[in-house]
């Protein structure tokens, strides 16, 4: 019997995951809440916000769903999951409770003090006076302060001095600069090193990790800009040799799956910490319970195995089952937004060019829509463009060729992504 699955998102990632199932013999139907444009070709798109957990429940109970693949952030912590597994539908992706890992920072930062995963030195606040008078006793250096509920990726913001701490902490705290995602707050010091993003599929007791990832959040070239949800990536990250990958694998994922398992709730899904690392030690900046966008994009180009059927065999706690297996060649995405982004933009553009790039390039969509036939921008990351290579310098100059074929008003991209790299192949 071939399988009926439901995607909850509307972003390159969940046309990444949809392109992957549409792949598996053991797919039949995928259907996508809402979805874009891009889904639209190989799905069925639901017109239902991932927040609606009632229409969603709905929606699985009308069009027979039997498995549930999570993506996204915003509706495992509304407790998706939990309603869809009490309608017999099998489920890939945490319960509410230990979606906590990612829609609380402040009960992640106090499970990572109880189970001695190591991450940065901090606090967690409700009263801006404590929050600022607990900053005005630090030492002068770089804080970073971040709400703690759910912010698209955007709720973490950097504070050179204690001055531009307090000011973010008033405007989170007291003006409500992300709403109630922001009221409660975590300070932390900064932390130094690389970056990189680490992805493990999970059964509830063992993870088996995927190639590590290097996401490019600031809006500008050079790491300038706004914080965004991501302007692009590539993998496998240089710099994380197996020795080390052993190292994250028993300090920062094993520790959450035993920790979540002892408290009383198995953290089943993928779980996506980011990491930061220096001289061969590594340190959580924060935990993620579903997969990075745009790491998943680069990655779905990666993975060899079929990917319905490594996620089944995790929900169904038999993840030691199957073999995971991943390409040798690198992938690189640029991601294309509209100008604004990530503060004011407009949407409702024409996008132009789709239809002149090469076909081992990939374009996902993320905001997009269908209007008349014509593919319109719709929101902020509107497309990621894609490709493998043998090298990552083939693969960058792969994807920014095709970017340049792309249009539509006020596109803009950044052009050094994946540069500090191809240099060396």
């Amino acid at each position: 019997m071939s399988a009926r699955v439901l995607l909850v998102g509307s972003g390159g990632r969940e046309h990444a995951v949809a392109w992957k199932l549409s792949q598996s013999p053991q797919v039949g139907e995928i259907f996508v809440a809402p979805g874009n444009a891009g889904t639209a070709a190989l799905a069925r798109n639901l017109d239902i916000q991932p927040t609606d957990i009632d229409g969603l429940v709905r929606a699985a109970k009308e069009h027979r769903i039997d498995f549930y693949l999570a993506t996204m952030d915003d509706p495992q912590p509304l407790g998706l999951v939990d309603r869809l597994q009490a309608e017999g539908v099998l489920c890939y992706g945490p319960s509410a409770a230990a979606a906590r890992i990612e829609a609380s920072k402040a009960w992640a930062k106090a499970f990572m003090e109880r189970h001695g995963i190591p991450t940065a030195r901090g606090r967690s606040f409700s009263s801006f006076e404590e929050a600022a008078a607990w900053v005005e006793s630090l030492p002068e250096q770089r804080l970073w302060v971040k709400a703690s509920g759910l912010a698209a990726g955007k709720g973490a913001v950097g504070a050179a001095n204690r001055e531009e701490a307090i000011g973010i902490l008033r405007s989170m705290l007291i003006e409500r600069a992300f709403g109630d995602a922001g009221s409660t707050v975590v300070v932390e010091e900064e932390l130094s090193g690389f970056e990189t993003s680490a992805h493990a599929f999970c059964d509830g007791k063992m993870a088996v990790l995927w190639p590590f990832a290097t996401d490019y959040k600031r809006a500008l070239d050079g790491a300038q800009g706004l914080n965004t949800g991501g302007m692009g990536a590539y993998a496998p990250t240089k710099g994380v040799d197996s020795g080390l990958a052993g190292v994250i694998k028993e300090r920062v994922i094993d520790p959450v799956l035993r920790g979540m398992e002892e408290e009383g709730h198995p953290f089943v899904g993928t779980l996506f910490p980011g990491l930061m690392v220096r001289d061969g030690d590594v340190k959580v900046i924060e935990y993620n319970a579903r997969s990075g966008d745009p790491e998943t994009q680069v990655h779905m180009l990666r993975l060899e195995s079929d990917l319905y059927a490594v996620t089944r065999a995790a929900a169904e706690g038999r993840l030691g089952e199957v073999e995971v297996r991943w390409a040798a060649e690198p992938a690189v995405c640029v991601v294309l937004v509209p100008g604004g982004y990530p503060g004011k933009y407009e949407t409702g553009h024409p996008i132009e060019g789709l239809d002149r790039v090469d076909p081992d390039v990939f374009v996902f969509h993320g905001g997009t829509k269908l209007v008349d036939g014509q593919v319109v921008t719709s929101g902020g990351r509107a497309l990621t463009v894609a490709a493998r290579a043998a090298t990552v310098r083939e693969a960058r100059e792969k994807v920014y060729e095709n970017v340049r074929r792309i249009h539509f008003k006020d596109m803009h991209y950044r052009t050094d992504i994946a540069l500090e790299v191809a240099a060396g192949g």
